[in-house]
Protein backbone atom coordinates (compact mmCIF):
# COMPACT_ATOMS: atom_id res chain seq x y z
CA UNK A 1 0.00 0.00 0.00
CA UNK A 2 1.18 3.61 -1.29
CA UNK A 3 0.61 6.28 1.74
CA UNK A 4 0.62 10.16 2.51
CA UNK A 5 0.96 11.27 5.96
CA UNK A 6 -1.26 14.01 7.32
CA UNK A 7 0.49 16.19 10.10
CA UNK A 8 -1.59 19.11 11.92
CA UNK A 9 -0.67 21.33 15.26
CA UNK A 10 -3.46 23.99 15.82
CA UNK A 11 -1.63 26.64 18.14
CA UNK A 12 0.95 28.91 17.34
CA UNK A 13 3.05 28.37 19.98
CA UNK A 14 3.50 25.03 19.51
CA UNK A 15 6.84 24.02 17.68
CA UNK A 16 8.27 22.07 14.28
CA UNK A 17 9.33 19.67 16.87
CA UNK A 18 5.27 18.75 17.12
CA UNK A 19 5.03 17.70 13.47
CA UNK A 20 8.41 15.83 13.76
CA UNK A 21 7.34 13.57 16.15
CA UNK A 22 3.94 12.94 14.71
CA UNK A 23 5.74 12.40 11.53
CA UNK A 24 8.24 9.80 13.12
CA UNK A 25 5.74 7.48 14.63
CA UNK A 26 3.50 7.29 11.78
CA UNK A 27 6.68 6.66 9.56
CA UNK A 28 7.56 3.74 12.17
CA UNK A 29 3.54 2.91 11.98
CA UNK A 30 4.31 2.49 8.22
CA UNK A 31 7.20 0.46 8.51
CA UNK A 32 5.73 -1.96 10.55
CA UNK A 33 2.43 -2.53 8.58
CA UNK A 34 4.58 -2.89 4.89
CA UNK A 35 3.16 0.68 3.79
CA UNK A 36 4.95 2.62 1.35
CA UNK A 37 5.10 6.57 2.38
CA UNK A 38 5.15 8.78 -0.38
CA UNK A 39 5.25 12.18 1.38
CA UNK A 40 3.31 14.70 3.68
CA UNK A 41 0.77 17.18 4.18
CA UNK A 42 1.36 19.53 7.14
CA UNK A 43 -0.93 22.29 8.44
CA UNK A 44 0.98 24.60 11.18
CA UNK A 45 -1.39 26.65 13.41
CA UNK A 46 -4.35 25.49 12.04
CA UNK A 47 -7.32 23.63 13.79
CA UNK A 48 -9.12 20.54 13.29
CA UNK A 49 -12.29 22.10 13.88
CA UNK A 50 -12.38 23.80 10.84
CA UNK A 51 -11.72 22.18 7.11
CA UNK A 52 -10.17 25.47 5.92
CA UNK A 53 -6.90 23.91 6.38
CA UNK A 54 -4.89 24.56 2.78
CA UNK A 55 -2.60 21.32 2.69
CA UNK A 56 -5.72 19.07 4.16
CA UNK A 57 -7.48 20.22 1.59
CA UNK A 58 -4.83 19.71 -1.11
CA UNK A 59 -4.51 15.97 -0.19
CA UNK A 60 -8.31 15.41 -0.07
CA UNK A 61 -8.33 16.78 -3.79
CA UNK A 62 -5.29 14.58 -4.61
CA UNK A 63 -6.85 11.67 -3.72
CA UNK A 64 -8.93 11.78 -6.63
CA UNK A 65 -6.00 11.05 -8.64
CA UNK A 66 -5.50 7.71 -7.33
CA UNK A 67 -2.21 7.82 -6.38
CA UNK A 68 -2.27 6.69 -2.19
CA UNK A 69 -4.16 4.06 -0.89
CA UNK A 70 -4.01 5.30 2.68
CA UNK A 71 -3.53 8.35 4.91
CA UNK A 72 -1.90 8.21 7.67
CA UNK A 73 -2.38 10.49 11.19
CA UNK A 74 -0.93 10.22 14.60
CA UNK A 75 -4.02 10.35 16.14
CA UNK A 76 -7.37 10.98 14.34
CA UNK A 77 -7.81 14.13 16.05
CA UNK A 78 -5.41 15.59 13.46
CA UNK A 79 -7.41 14.96 10.73
CA UNK A 80 -10.61 16.37 12.29
CA UNK A 81 -12.36 17.08 15.09
CA UNK A 82 -16.09 17.57 14.06
CA UNK A 83 -17.67 14.75 14.01
CA UNK A 84 -19.92 15.36 10.34
CA UNK A 85 -16.31 17.17 8.71
CA UNK A 86 -15.14 13.77 9.75
CA UNK A 87 -18.08 11.75 7.80
CA UNK A 88 -17.89 14.14 4.99
CA UNK A 89 -14.64 13.98 4.10
CA UNK A 90 -13.69 10.40 4.68
CA UNK A 91 -16.69 9.27 2.42
CA UNK A 92 -15.01 11.77 -0.05
CA UNK A 93 -11.63 9.64 0.41
CA UNK A 94 -13.78 6.46 0.15
CA UNK A 95 -14.83 6.99 -2.97
CA UNK A 96 -11.46 7.77 -4.05
CA UNK A 97 -10.41 4.50 -2.68
CA UNK A 98 -8.24 6.21 0.09
CA UNK A 99 -8.47 4.87 3.71
CA UNK A 100 -7.80 7.56 7.32
CA UNK A 101 -5.30 5.27 9.61
CA UNK A 102 -4.15 6.12 13.30
CA UNK A 103 -0.76 5.30 13.78
CA UNK A 104 -1.21 5.13 17.63
CA UNK A 105 -4.95 4.59 18.62
CA UNK A 106 -5.37 0.74 18.99
CA UNK A 107 -8.92 0.81 17.18
CA UNK A 108 -9.60 2.67 14.03
CA UNK A 109 -12.05 5.07 15.88
CA UNK A 110 -14.43 5.47 18.49
CA UNK A 111 -16.51 2.54 17.77
CA UNK A 112 -19.72 4.25 17.86
CA UNK A 113 -18.79 7.33 16.64
CA UNK A 114 -18.26 4.95 13.36
CA UNK A 115 -21.74 3.78 13.46
CA UNK A 116 -22.96 7.17 13.84
CA UNK A 117 -21.21 8.35 10.68
CA UNK A 118 -22.54 5.46 8.83
CA UNK A 119 -25.66 6.62 9.54
CA UNK A 120 -24.92 10.12 8.88
CA UNK A 121 -23.51 9.39 5.44
CA UNK A 122 -26.52 6.74 4.67
CA UNK A 123 -29.16 9.39 5.43
CA UNK A 124 -27.31 11.67 3.16
CA UNK A 125 -27.24 9.21 0.60
CA UNK A 126 -30.98 8.79 0.99
CA UNK A 127 -31.84 12.10 0.46
CA UNK A 128 -29.86 12.70 -2.44
CA UNK A 129 -31.25 9.89 -3.95
CA UNK A 130 -34.64 11.23 -3.45
CA UNK A 131 -33.68 14.40 -5.03
CA UNK A 132 -32.27 12.49 -7.98
CA UNK A 133 -35.54 10.78 -8.58
CA UNK A 134 -37.49 14.04 -8.41
CA UNK A 135 -35.06 14.97 -11.16
CA UNK A 136 -34.84 12.22 -12.85
CA UNK A 137 -38.78 12.59 -13.34
CA UNK A 138 -38.09 15.45 -15.18
CA UNK A 139 -35.49 14.17 -17.30
CA UNK A 140 -37.72 10.53 -18.44
CA UNK A 141 -40.21 13.45 -20.06
CA UNK A 142 -37.43 15.42 -22.08
CA UNK A 143 -36.18 11.65 -22.92
CA UNK A 144 -39.50 10.77 -24.50
CA UNK A 145 -39.73 13.86 -26.27
CA UNK A 146 -36.03 12.33 -27.42
CA UNK A 147 -34.30 16.08 -26.12
CA UNK A 148 -30.95 16.52 -25.09
CA UNK A 149 -30.84 15.45 -21.32
CA UNK A 150 -27.17 17.12 -20.72
CA UNK A 151 -23.94 15.90 -20.50
CA UNK A 152 -21.46 14.92 -23.34
CA UNK A 153 -22.41 16.16 -27.24
CA UNK A 154 -21.68 13.20 -29.54
CA UNK A 155 -18.92 15.14 -32.02
CA UNK A 156 -21.49 15.85 -35.44
CA UNK A 157 -24.19 17.04 -33.55
CA UNK A 158 -25.29 19.94 -31.77
CA UNK A 159 -28.45 20.86 -29.43
CA UNK A 160 -30.48 23.77 -31.02
CA UNK A 161 -32.88 26.19 -28.64
CA UNK A 162 -35.70 23.78 -27.96
CA UNK A 163 -33.19 21.40 -26.68
CA UNK A 164 -33.54 18.83 -29.86
CA UNK A 165 -30.37 17.15 -31.49
CA UNK A 166 -29.35 18.60 -34.96
CA UNK A 167 -26.65 17.20 -37.29
CA UNK A 168 -24.08 19.84 -37.46
CA UNK A 169 -22.76 20.65 -40.79
CA UNK A 170 -19.04 21.32 -40.22
CA UNK A 171 -18.22 18.32 -37.91
CA UNK A 172 -20.65 15.58 -39.25
CA UNK A 173 -18.23 14.79 -42.29
CA UNK A 174 -15.62 13.83 -40.28
CA UNK A 175 -17.80 11.56 -38.08
CA UNK A 176 -18.49 9.35 -41.74
CA UNK A 177 -15.12 9.41 -42.89
CA UNK A 178 -13.87 8.08 -39.61
CA UNK A 179 -16.55 4.92 -39.79
CA UNK A 180 -15.11 4.57 -43.49
CA UNK A 181 -11.13 4.33 -42.18
CA UNK A 182 -12.12 2.02 -39.34
CA UNK A 183 -14.19 -0.02 -41.77
CA UNK A 184 -11.59 0.09 -44.42
CA UNK A 185 -8.81 -1.48 -41.46
CA UNK A 186 -7.25 1.64 -40.39
CA UNK A 187 -6.15 1.66 -36.62
CA UNK A 188 -8.16 3.88 -34.38
CA UNK A 189 -4.61 5.49 -33.16
CA UNK A 190 -4.12 6.49 -36.66
CA UNK A 191 -7.74 7.88 -36.75
CA UNK A 192 -6.82 9.93 -33.18
CA UNK A 193 -4.17 11.35 -35.28
CA UNK A 194 -6.36 12.33 -38.26
CA UNK A 195 -8.48 13.83 -36.47
CA UNK A 196 -6.52 15.82 -34.56
CA UNK A 197 -4.57 16.96 -37.47
CA UNK A 198 -7.87 18.25 -39.61
CA UNK A 199 -9.03 20.25 -35.74
CA UNK A 200 -11.28 18.29 -34.71
CA UNK A 201 -12.54 18.41 -30.84
CA UNK A 202 -14.61 16.93 -28.12
CA UNK A 203 -17.39 18.61 -26.95
CA UNK A 204 -15.42 19.96 -24.45
CA UNK A 205 -12.93 21.41 -26.37
CA UNK A 206 -10.18 19.03 -26.33
CA UNK A 207 -8.51 16.62 -28.94
CA UNK A 208 -9.80 13.39 -29.52
CA UNK A 209 -8.02 10.41 -28.06
CA UNK A 210 -8.42 6.82 -27.92
CA UNK A 211 -11.36 6.35 -26.08
CA UNK A 212 -13.28 9.19 -27.60
CA UNK A 213 -12.92 8.01 -31.04
CA UNK A 214 -13.84 4.38 -29.25
CA UNK A 215 -16.90 5.47 -27.81
CA UNK A 216 -17.45 7.69 -31.43
CA UNK A 217 -17.11 4.19 -32.96
CA UNK A 218 -19.48 2.04 -30.67
CA UNK A 219 -22.30 5.11 -30.30
CA UNK A 220 -25.89 4.45 -31.55
CA UNK A 221 -26.42 7.80 -31.75
CA UNK A 222 -25.16 7.68 -35.11
CA UNK A 223 -27.55 5.40 -37.07
CA UNK A 224 -30.62 7.48 -34.99
CA UNK A 225 -31.00 5.90 -32.07
CA UNK A 226 -32.06 8.37 -29.08
CA UNK A 227 -30.62 7.08 -25.87
CA UNK A 228 -31.03 8.17 -22.14
CA UNK A 229 -31.25 5.50 -18.89
CA UNK A 230 -33.17 2.57 -19.95
CA UNK A 231 -34.98 4.67 -22.70
CA UNK A 232 -33.41 3.57 -26.88
CA UNK A 233 -35.93 5.49 -29.08
CA UNK A 234 -35.01 4.69 -32.99
CA UNK A 235 -35.02 7.61 -35.09
CA UNK A 236 -35.11 9.94 -32.11
CA UNK A 237 -32.28 12.09 -33.58
CA UNK A 238 -30.93 12.38 -37.12
CA UNK A 239 -29.15 9.70 -38.19
CA UNK A 240 -25.41 10.76 -39.67
CA UNK A 241 -23.87 6.97 -40.59
CA UNK A 242 -25.26 4.45 -42.41
CA UNK A 243 -26.72 0.82 -40.88
CA UNK A 244 -24.61 -1.26 -43.13
CA UNK A 245 -21.35 0.68 -42.36
CA UNK A 246 -22.17 1.29 -38.87
CA UNK A 247 -22.78 -2.46 -38.57
CA UNK A 248 -19.39 -3.52 -40.26
CA UNK A 249 -17.74 -0.92 -37.92
CA UNK A 250 -19.46 -3.03 -35.14
CA UNK A 251 -17.75 -6.58 -36.01
CA UNK A 252 -14.17 -5.25 -36.65
CA UNK A 253 -14.78 -3.98 -33.17
CA UNK A 254 -15.67 -7.22 -31.93
CA UNK A 255 -13.19 -8.77 -33.13
CA UNK A 256 -10.27 -7.04 -32.27
CA UNK A 257 -11.48 -6.42 -29.04
CA UNK A 258 -9.00 -8.23 -26.57
CA UNK A 259 -9.38 -10.57 -23.97
CA UNK A 260 -11.88 -8.66 -21.03
CA UNK A 261 -9.30 -8.08 -18.06
CA UNK A 262 -9.88 -9.61 -14.70
CA UNK A 263 -12.73 -7.93 -13.19
CA UNK A 264 -11.39 -5.27 -9.97
CA UNK A 265 -13.67 -6.67 -7.85
CA UNK A 266 -11.91 -10.43 -7.75
CA UNK A 267 -8.98 -8.23 -6.31
CA UNK A 268 -11.17 -6.03 -3.77
CA UNK A 269 -10.11 -7.13 0.05
CA UNK A 270 -12.89 -6.52 1.98
CA UNK A 271 -10.86 -6.55 5.36
CA UNK A 272 -7.72 -4.02 4.25
CA UNK A 273 -6.83 -1.78 7.19
CA UNK A 274 -9.44 -4.07 9.71
CA UNK A 275 -7.47 -7.46 9.42
CA UNK A 276 -4.62 -7.87 11.75
CA UNK A 277 -2.10 -10.95 12.56
CA UNK A 278 -2.44 -11.93 15.85
CA UNK A 279 0.98 -12.99 16.58
CA UNK A 280 2.42 -9.89 15.69
CA UNK A 281 -0.57 -7.47 15.51
CA UNK A 282 0.53 -6.18 11.76
CA UNK A 283 -1.79 -5.89 9.00
CA UNK A 284 -2.91 -8.44 6.93
CA UNK A 285 -2.49 -7.76 3.13
CA UNK A 286 -4.27 -8.51 0.26
CA UNK A 287 -1.93 -11.30 -2.16
CA UNK A 288 -2.62 -13.12 -5.01
CA UNK A 289 -0.39 -15.86 -6.90
CA UNK A 290 -1.36 -18.37 -9.56
CA UNK A 291 -1.12 -21.94 -9.74
CA UNK A 292 0.38 -24.58 -11.96
CA UNK A 293 -3.02 -24.83 -13.66
CA UNK A 294 -3.15 -21.39 -13.75
CA UNK A 295 -5.87 -20.68 -11.71
CA UNK A 296 -5.50 -17.44 -9.11
CA UNK A 297 -6.14 -17.82 -5.84
CA UNK A 298 -6.76 -14.92 -3.16
CA UNK A 299 -5.37 -14.92 0.46
CA UNK A 300 -4.43 -12.42 2.98
CA UNK A 301 -0.87 -12.52 4.52
CA UNK A 302 0.90 -10.99 7.25
CA UNK A 303 2.43 -7.93 6.37
CA UNK A 304 5.62 -8.54 8.69
CA UNK A 305 6.50 -12.07 6.96
CA UNK A 306 5.87 -10.48 3.52
CA UNK A 307 8.38 -8.24 4.15
CA UNK A 308 10.88 -9.10 6.97
CA UNK A 309 9.59 -12.97 6.91
CA UNK A 310 9.92 -12.26 10.77
CA UNK A 311 6.39 -13.83 11.53
CA UNK A 312 5.50 -17.40 11.38
CA UNK A 313 1.63 -16.34 9.96
CA UNK A 314 1.08 -18.12 7.53
CA UNK A 315 -1.78 -16.91 4.43
CA UNK A 316 -5.04 -17.46 5.13
CA UNK A 317 -7.83 -17.79 1.71
CA UNK A 318 -9.52 -14.29 1.10
CA UNK A 319 -13.13 -15.83 0.67
CA UNK A 320 -13.08 -18.13 3.54
CA UNK A 321 -11.87 -15.23 6.31
CA UNK A 322 -14.44 -12.85 4.43
CA UNK A 323 -17.29 -14.85 4.81
CA UNK A 324 -16.65 -15.32 8.47
CA UNK A 325 -16.85 -11.89 9.07
CA UNK A 326 -19.65 -11.12 6.90
CA UNK A 327 -21.87 -13.70 8.86
CA UNK A 328 -20.14 -12.64 12.11
CA UNK A 329 -21.56 -8.99 11.46
CA UNK A 330 -25.43 -9.83 9.84
CA UNK A 331 -25.66 -11.89 13.19
CA UNK A 332 -25.29 -8.67 15.43
CA UNK A 333 -28.39 -7.32 13.24
CA UNK A 334 -30.52 -10.06 14.22
CA UNK A 335 -30.38 -9.03 17.86
CA UNK A 336 -33.03 -6.45 18.91
CA UNK A 337 -32.03 -5.79 21.95
CA UNK A 338 -28.55 -5.34 20.89
CA UNK A 339 -29.51 -2.70 18.42
CA UNK A 340 -31.81 -1.07 20.90
CA UNK A 341 -28.87 -0.47 22.99
CA UNK A 342 -26.28 0.76 20.06
CA UNK A 343 -29.25 3.08 19.27
CA UNK A 344 -29.30 4.64 22.47
CA UNK A 345 -25.05 5.21 22.73
CA UNK A 346 -25.50 6.89 19.37
CA UNK A 347 -28.29 9.49 20.32
CA UNK A 348 -26.09 10.16 23.56
CA UNK A 349 -22.72 10.51 21.50
CA UNK A 350 -24.40 13.13 19.53
CA UNK A 351 -25.45 14.99 22.51
CA UNK A 352 -21.61 15.42 22.86
CA UNK A 353 -20.63 15.87 19.46
CA UNK A 354 -23.05 18.90 19.09
CA UNK A 355 -22.16 21.26 21.14
CA UNK A 356 -23.49 24.54 20.05
CA UNK A 357 -26.77 23.64 19.50
CA UNK A 358 -27.64 23.24 22.62
CA UNK A 359 -26.19 26.63 24.17
CA UNK A 360 -27.79 27.97 21.34
CA UNK A 361 -31.21 27.01 22.89
CA UNK A 362 -30.43 27.49 26.22
CA UNK A 363 -29.64 30.98 25.13
CA UNK A 364 -32.54 31.18 22.85
CA UNK A 365 -34.80 29.93 26.00
CA UNK A 366 -33.10 33.09 28.12
CA UNK A 367 -34.45 35.22 25.51
CA UNK A 368 -38.20 34.01 25.49
CA UNK A 369 -38.11 34.86 29.56
CA UNK A 370 -36.58 38.40 28.69
CA UNK A 371 -39.43 38.87 26.40
CA UNK A 372 -41.87 37.82 28.51
CA UNK A 373 -40.81 39.54 31.58
CA UNK A 374 -40.78 42.56 29.58
CA UNK A 375 -44.25 41.97 28.53
CA UNK A 376 -45.13 41.83 31.94
CA UNK A 377 -43.73 44.79 32.97
CA UNK A 378 -45.56 46.71 30.11
CA UNK A 379 -48.95 44.94 31.18
CA UNK A 380 -48.15 46.78 35.07
CA UNK A 381 -47.65 49.59 33.16
CA UNK A 382 -44.25 50.11 32.90
CA UNK A 383 -43.70 51.29 29.40
CA UNK A 384 -41.15 53.70 28.70
CA UNK A 385 -38.42 54.23 25.84
CA UNK A 386 -36.09 52.12 27.54
CA UNK A 387 -38.29 49.67 27.69
CA UNK A 388 -39.35 49.80 24.23
CA UNK A 389 -35.94 49.55 22.80
CA UNK A 390 -35.17 46.46 25.00
CA UNK A 391 -38.20 44.42 23.81
CA UNK A 392 -37.03 45.17 20.36
CA UNK A 393 -33.36 44.00 20.89
CA UNK A 394 -35.02 40.91 22.24
CA UNK A 395 -37.40 40.06 19.84
CA UNK A 396 -34.82 40.37 17.43
CA UNK A 397 -32.18 38.54 19.11
CA UNK A 398 -34.73 35.71 19.09
CA UNK A 399 -34.76 35.94 15.35
CA UNK A 400 -31.21 35.66 14.76
CA UNK A 401 -30.91 32.53 17.36
CA UNK A 402 -33.76 30.73 15.88
CA UNK A 403 -32.13 31.22 12.53
CA UNK A 404 -28.78 29.89 13.78
CA UNK A 405 -30.81 26.66 15.65
CA UNK A 406 -32.19 25.90 12.22
CA UNK A 407 -29.15 26.56 10.43
CA UNK A 408 -27.20 24.44 13.17
CA UNK A 409 -29.98 21.57 12.94
CA UNK A 410 -29.67 21.66 8.91
CA UNK A 411 -25.58 21.75 8.96
CA UNK A 412 -25.72 19.05 11.56
CA UNK A 413 -28.83 16.49 12.04
CA UNK A 414 -29.55 15.39 14.80
CA UNK A 415 -31.30 11.53 14.20
CA UNK A 416 -33.54 9.91 15.91
CA UNK A 417 -33.82 7.10 17.58
CA UNK A 418 -36.37 5.50 15.27
CA UNK A 419 -34.40 6.94 12.02
CA UNK A 420 -31.70 5.03 13.49
CA UNK A 421 -33.27 1.12 14.22
CA UNK A 422 -34.69 2.24 10.58
CA UNK A 423 -31.06 1.91 9.19
CA UNK A 424 -30.07 -0.39 10.83
CA UNK A 425 -33.57 -2.99 9.94
CA UNK A 426 -32.75 -1.98 6.62
CA UNK A 427 -29.59 -4.21 6.82
CA UNK A 428 -31.40 -6.71 7.32
CA UNK A 429 -32.20 -6.96 4.02
CA UNK A 430 -29.19 -6.62 2.25
CA UNK A 431 -27.53 -9.50 0.03
CA UNK A 432 -24.68 -10.79 1.41
CA UNK A 433 -23.63 -12.33 -2.04
CA UNK A 434 -22.82 -8.76 -3.62
CA UNK A 435 -19.38 -7.52 -3.17
CA UNK A 436 -20.85 -3.84 -2.48
CA UNK A 437 -23.16 -5.10 0.07
CA UNK A 438 -20.85 -7.20 1.94
CA UNK A 439 -18.03 -4.60 1.81
CA UNK A 440 -20.98 -1.92 3.78
CA UNK A 441 -21.76 -4.39 6.00
CA UNK A 442 -17.69 -4.85 6.96
CA UNK A 443 -17.53 -1.01 6.97
CA UNK A 444 -20.29 -0.26 9.40
CA UNK A 445 -20.42 -2.62 11.98
CA UNK A 446 -16.94 -4.50 12.19
CA UNK A 447 -13.72 -2.56 13.75
CA UNK A 448 -10.88 -5.20 13.83
CA UNK A 449 -10.29 -8.83 13.13
CA UNK A 450 -7.28 -10.20 15.02
CA UNK A 451 -5.98 -13.79 12.97
CA UNK A 452 -4.94 -16.16 16.14
CA UNK A 453 -3.93 -19.41 14.99
CA UNK A 454 -6.73 -21.00 17.26
CA UNK A 455 -8.68 -18.81 16.84
CA UNK A 456 -10.58 -15.33 15.72
CA UNK A 457 -10.91 -12.46 17.38
CA UNK A 458 -13.64 -9.65 16.73
CA UNK A 459 -14.22 -6.36 17.65
CA UNK A 460 -17.28 -4.79 16.90
CA UNK A 461 -18.08 -0.68 16.53
CA UNK A 462 -21.11 -2.11 19.26
CA UNK A 463 -18.94 -0.86 21.98
CA UNK A 464 -19.48 -4.20 24.09
CA UNK A 465 -16.47 -6.06 23.59
CA UNK A 466 -14.89 -8.22 21.30
CA UNK A 467 -16.41 -11.82 20.12
CA UNK A 468 -13.79 -15.02 19.96
CA UNK A 469 -14.09 -17.78 17.28
CA UNK A 470 -12.65 -20.91 18.19
CA UNK A 471 -11.09 -23.28 15.30
CA UNK A 472 -14.10 -25.70 16.96
CA UNK A 473 -16.90 -23.30 16.26
CA UNK A 474 -15.56 -22.90 12.89
CA UNK A 475 -15.25 -26.40 11.46
CA UNK A 476 -19.18 -26.56 12.85
CA UNK A 477 -20.22 -23.61 11.42
CA UNK A 478 -18.19 -23.53 7.84
CA UNK A 479 -17.03 -26.97 7.37
CA UNK A 480 -13.57 -26.97 8.14
CA UNK A 481 -10.81 -24.71 8.99
CA UNK A 482 -8.15 -22.70 6.79
CA UNK A 483 -5.84 -21.36 9.46
CA UNK A 484 -2.47 -23.39 8.96
CA UNK A 485 -0.20 -21.55 10.50
CA UNK A 486 1.88 -23.21 13.34
CA UNK A 487 2.44 -21.42 16.04
CA UNK A 488 -0.29 -20.53 18.58
CA UNK A 489 0.54 -16.94 20.27
CA UNK A 490 0.47 -17.11 23.91
CA UNK A 491 -0.98 -13.26 23.79
CA UNK A 492 -4.68 -12.99 24.31
CA UNK A 493 -6.71 -9.61 23.72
Amino acid sequence: MNAFIYARYSSDGQTENSIEGQIRECMDYAAKNNITVLGSYIDRAYSAKTDARPQFQKMIKDSSKKLFDVIIVWKLDRFARNRYDSAHYKAVLRKNGVKVLSATEAISEDSTGILLESLLEGYAEFFSAELSEKVKRGMTENALKCKWNGGGIPVGFFIDKENYYQIDPTSSPFVIEAFKRYADGEKIVAIVKWLNDCGVQTYKKKPMGFDSVGRMLRNRSYIGEYHYDTYAIPGGVPAIVPDDLFEKVQERLDKNKKAPARHKAEDDYLLTTKLFCGLCGAFMVGESGTSRSMKVHHYYKCATAKKHRACKKKPVKKVWIEDIVVNQAARLLEDDSLLDRIADNILELQKQENITLPMLRKQLAETERGIENMLNAIQQGILNSSTKKRLDDLEAAKGDLEVKILQEEIEQPLLTKEQILFWFHKFRGIDISKREQRQLLIDTFVNSVYLYDDRIVLTFNNNEGAKSITIADIDKSFGGSDLTAGVVPKETL
